[in-house]
């Protein structure tokens, strides 16, 4: 194993004499890409305490790499200059460790990991630091098509479209982060087999999101939200229009889309403006009819278990017109939502004992806005949703 300490190439670089005549420092940006570019499998790449602009996205392609800064409000690579490249840190690759260092303000996602195995994000920092903008990068920490990955003590913010996104994956584990002031907080989408929790969602426009999108071949089942704080999820709204996730209300806390066998369980979730938790179909979402659908697509969402959490408060200012509309008609303008809001669509072609959505929640309610028949026979009826479904076991990461 090769200890690339970025100090001392550095230094390297500054001190090389021509007879008597020191040549110019290195620009630390240029140390670091170089160690990046070329790593061999094995290396450590440090980087020290220090804000770090950049105008290039950087690159590493190489497995079995280390990338360690100093903590991630210590090691900070800043690319509000950026003019080149789509992402801040584009990763390709397998078995490696990020940790300790924070991403800032680059023109798209922060930083994406495309493809791989084995993949631990580690007290990560990604910020627009402007706050929310439609302006801002879509993705803070994104692996996609990955497997065996560890996202655990990160931090997310500002991202305009999902903080912390798991996309297209297996065998993933989301624990102990914070996602504040992004659209979506935490998403976990086509994703089979993920555990998310003990982490906080709070100040997003949705606070933890488990979504399947009609498009792409993998149909994601099996994901766990437990032990989360998932809270305020009120900020407006500002993802780019079209997008899937613009279509998320505004005051959304756990919201489920298109997916099936979701466990969310002990959660603590409160004062989200819309509901504390919303279920939808593909039809109900805002991209229906618009995108190709996949032969493997299920559009209904199905064996949903939630039990155990604490609610407080939310669903007191609906963020879409007709639910607002629908709130007045049902508890008056100064009423509230239940808990639970869902709407209402099932396939047609399976038994109705079929588990859609079972709720064990002490008196926690679920309503039923009948979207399919433009809300007429909205309504809650828990009987319906007095049911089990087999529990799901835990993520399992190899070699943990």
């Amino acid at each position: 194993m090769k200890l690339t300490s970025l100090n001392a190439l550095a230094l390297a670089a500054v001190t090389l004499l021509l007879g008597c005549t020191p040549q110019p420092e290195k620009p630390f940006t240029e140390v670091l890409r170089e160690a990046l570019e070329t790593a061999s499998p094995g290396d450590v790449i440090e980087v020290p305490a220090g804000t770090f602009n950049f105008k290039r996205s950087l690159i590493l392609n190489t497995d079995n790499v280390t990338l360690r800064g100093a903590g991630m409000d210590q090691s900070i690579l800043n690319f509000k200059g950026q003019v080149a490249g789509a992402e801040g840190l584009s990763v390709n690759a397998s078995n490696f460790l990020i940790e300790d260092l924070a991403i800032e303000d680059s023109v798209g996602d922060a930083l994406k990991i495309n493809e791989g195995d084995n993949i631990t994000i580690r007290r990560v920092r990604t910020e627009w630091t402007n706050g929310p903008s439609t302006d801002n990068g879509a993705y803070g920490i994104y692996p996609v098509q990955t497997t065996n990955v560890l996202l655990e003590g990160n931090v997310a913010i500002g991202a305009s479209d999902a903080g912390i996104y798991v996309g297209q994956s297996r065998q993933v584990i989301v624990r102990n982060n914070r996602a504040e002031y992004n659209v979506a907080g935490i998403e976990v989408e086509n994703t089979i087999g993920a555990d998310v929790y003990n982490n906080v969602a709070n100040n997003n426009t949705g606070g933890i999101l488990v979504f399947n999108m009609p498009s792409i071949p993998q149909r994601g089942y099996a994901t766990r939200v437990f032990d989360n704080d998932v809270h305020s999820n009120n900020t407006e709204n500002f993802a780019i229009p079209g997008t899937a996730v613009s279509g998320v209300p505004t005051g959304s806390g756990v919201m489920i889309n298109s997916n099936d066998q979701v466990e969310i369980f002990n959660n603590r979730i409160t004062n989200n403006n819309t509901a504390n938790i919303v279920i939808s179909s593909y039809f109900s979402a805002n991209f229906a009819g618009q995108r190709e659908i996949a032969a493997e697509f299920d559009p209904y969402p199905e064996q949903i278990m939630i039990y155990g959490n604490s609610f407080e408060g939310g669903g007191t200012a609906p963020g879409l017109a007709y639910l607002t509309q629908l709130r007045n008609a049902l508890y008056g303008e100064k009423g509230k939502f239940p808990d639970i809001i869902w709407d209402g669509i099932v396939n047609p072609e399976k038994d109705s004992a079929t588990p859609v959505i079972c709720v064990d929640n002490g008196d926690a309610q679920l309503l039923s806005i009948d979207a399919g028949n433009e809300f007429a026979n909205a309504g809650i009826d828990m009987t319906r949703h007095t049911c089990s479904v087999p529990k799901l076991a835990p993520v399992e990461l190899a070699g943990s």
